[in-house]
């Protein structure tokens, strides 16, 4: 979302850390420009404004004008600016009652339904709770059917509403029959309007009232910009919510409602919703969003997605085979498999420092998700004998499984042969710790045009026997005959 304020933004740093002292005048330039980059990212004039004025304030102090490196002291301030300017540190649900009542408040199309079924997956899954979905949209036709799907996928209870019923005698019952059962958070999936209404928020207003919420979360769809700013204003003056649930935050908008929202509300951005599967619902950390807009990366993210995604005994037993050289093609999908649970190579890139520089370089090389996708199609072909044991597959299997795939006899050779070769490597490393009984380390096979002597079953390195391919010697051959 941040990617072009984070290109600005480098290009204005790396220009005020090539001076070795800054003055008001080269200062006075760097800001300028920070404010144009924030602009144009659709970040709020009088945020900008507000977050300008303070960056200048502490970057004139005498103590960064006489420091040994400025241009890193000024990046540092308006990485510390970020920070509050995002909302300072992140901050928890409250979650003191039983049930505790959170109600999910927002415009159609702002993403409520499938976020209520996120932060439920969440709440039960990171934080052992024990959540109770309600549909209380009874106007959106399908809107209680989605929900009750959804709960089913993630393993959610979902209360039974119907959509005759009156919504605020669904979330009084839905709260009832939560205490009765033991659950220990209670969801309240609310109606929407295509823009604020007088009837939306009487009706809001109405089931605040009557379930007395520990948390109002406004749901706003990041890609609208300061739209998203303008209507989290009016539902906090009408409901005064408690935080802000950020979606499509994966997207490629510019990034101006998160920098925006909790200036104008005044209220923290709690979620952000960074994907479309059910466990892209991540908790909102200022200092790593500011890490990432200034391209510094979010190392803390990646291990916690690790954690999440990869499971540690699987793991441990991956290693064990890699260390006795048994990895097999089942073995290779499965590591493809946990790769692509982490997101996008480029989202992963993102997470890690110094990344961003590498990315620029690499310009519109576009990122090999395709082609794994492609590999893991033909790998699936395969049963799972053949997976086990590739040497089985033959030419007629190999015709099967380019069918199955949807790829050519020749993609499911070059996937083959490049498996054996990796096979072969892993083979010699692990060898790699003993020496073999002739006292020399087995050498690595050298591919043709890599250095060293060509290999003699390659027929373009051939050579016809009684003729000689040196230049020197034929030139001896030619003063012969004269």
């Amino acid at each position: 979302m941040f990617d072009s304020l984070t290109d600005r933004l480098e290009g204005v740093f790396k220009k005020i850390r090539g001076h070795a002292r800054l003055t008001e005048d080269n200062v006075q330039d760097a800001l300028r420009e920070v404010r144009l980059a924030l602009l144009e990212a659709d970040v709020n004039f009088k945020v900008v404004k507000d977050f300008v004025e303070r960056v200048r304030e502490r970057a004139m102090g005498q103590d960064v004008l006489k420091s040994l490196t400025p241009g890193q002291q000024v990046v540092k301030i308006v990485h510390d600016e970020l920070i509050e300017l995002l909302g300072g540190q992140a901050t928890a649900l409250d979650l003191k009652d039983r049930p505790a009542a959170i109600m999910m408040v927002g415009l159609q199309g702002s993403g409520k339904t499938t976020t209520s079924a996120k932060l439920a997956l969440r709440l039960r899954r990171d934080f052992k709770k024990k959540p109770y979905l309600v549909p209380a949209d009874v106007y959106r036709p399908a809107a209680i059917e989605q929900l009750t799907k959804l709960g089913a996928q993630i393993d959610v209870a979902v209360h039974p509403s119907q959509t005759g019923q009156n919504p605020v005698d669904i979330c009084t019952a839905a709260l009832a029959e939560a205490a009765k059962n033991g659950f220990d958070v209670v969801i309240f999936d609310t109606a929407g309007r295509l823009h604020v209404d007088e009837a939306l928020m009487e009706e809001l207003a109405s089931i605040k009232a009557k379930a007395s919420p520990a948390e109002i979360l406004f749901v706003a769809d990041s890609m609208t910009g300061q739209d998203a700013v303008t209507v989290a204003k009016s539902f906090n003056d009408r409901l005064d919510i408690s935080g802000i649930v950020l979606t499509k935050m994966d997207g490629d908008a510019r990034g101006g409602a998160a920098l925006s929202i909790k200036g104008i509300t005044g209220k923290p951005i709690k979620f952000v919703g960074m994907g479309e599967k059910l466990s892209d619902l991540e908790i909102f950390h200022p200092d790593r969003a500011a890490s990432r807009i200034l391209g510094m990366g979010d190392i803390l993210t990646l291990i916690e997605k690790a954690q999440t995604d990869i499971d540690a005994d699987e793991a441990a037993a991956m290693e064990k085979k890699l260390r006795k050289a048994e990895f097999n093609l089942e073995d290779f999908r499965t590591q493809m498999r946990r790769v692509r649970k982490l997101g996008s190579l480029e989202g992963i890139l993102k997470l890690i420092p110094g990344m961003s520089q590498v990315r620029q370089k690499l310009g519109e090389v576009q990122m090999p998700e395709k082609e794994m996708a492609r590999v893991e199609a033909i790998i699936s072909s395969m049963t799972k004998k053949e997976r086990v044991n590739p040497k089985i597959i033959n030419q007629s299997r190999r015709e099967r499984i380019a069918k199955g795939s949807g790829t050519t006899v020749l993609d499911v050779s070059q996937l083959l042969k490049n498996f054996t070769q990796m096979q072969k490597m892993m083979q010699r490393m692990m060898a790699g710790g003993k020496m073999p009984a002739s006292g020399k380390m087995p050498k690595m096979p050298r591919l043709p045009g890599e250095g060293g002597e060509p290999q003699p079953q390659d027929p373009r390195f051939a050579r016809t026997p009684g003729k000689s391919t040196s230049a020197s010697k034929r030139k001896k051959q030619k003063r012969k005959k004269r």
